[in-house]
């Protein structure tokens, strides 16, 4: 019986450009990418990427508005939104007894957007 030819993805000889490894290694520091990894642990929770994507919508939402959207307690809903407001991702302000969250940035938007647009496009080639 014959035996089939193994496909590699990667190098089977060395190469290298030197000169390109040198420019990346400048430019990415382990603590940035930790720090980096922390925000997409946080948005890989359902849970708080469907509170960033309801932030995301409407711009700003009390805690239990939060909370009833994702079907969770009040107190649930607020570990999750200090949880992505410590790591920047969403900010909030207070208006007598409530507290209102809204995500932090622009940037934080286009995460969110890039992401579910990404995921419907990838969704409509299948």
């Amino acid at each position: 019986m014959p035996t089939k030819s193994k496909l590699t993805d990667s190098c089977t000889v060395e190469c290298g450009d030197l000169s390109k490894v040198k420019v990346v290694q400048n430019e990415i520091s382990d603590e940035m990418t930790f720090d980096v990894a922390k925000i997409y642990r946080a948005l890989s929770d359902p849970t708080r990427l469907k509170i960033a994507q309801a932030l995301n919508l409407v711009e700003e939402l009390c805690v239990h508005d939060v909370a009833t959207i994702v079907h969770s307690t009040t107190a649930t809903a607020s570990h999750h939104l200090r949880l992505l407001r410590d790591l920047g991702l969403a900010k909030y302000r207070k208006d007598g007894k409530q507290v209102f969250y809204s995500l932090d940035d622009d940037h934080v938007k286009q995460l969110i957007d890039i992401a579910f647009a990404h995921q419907k496009e990838v969704k409509n080639r299948g």
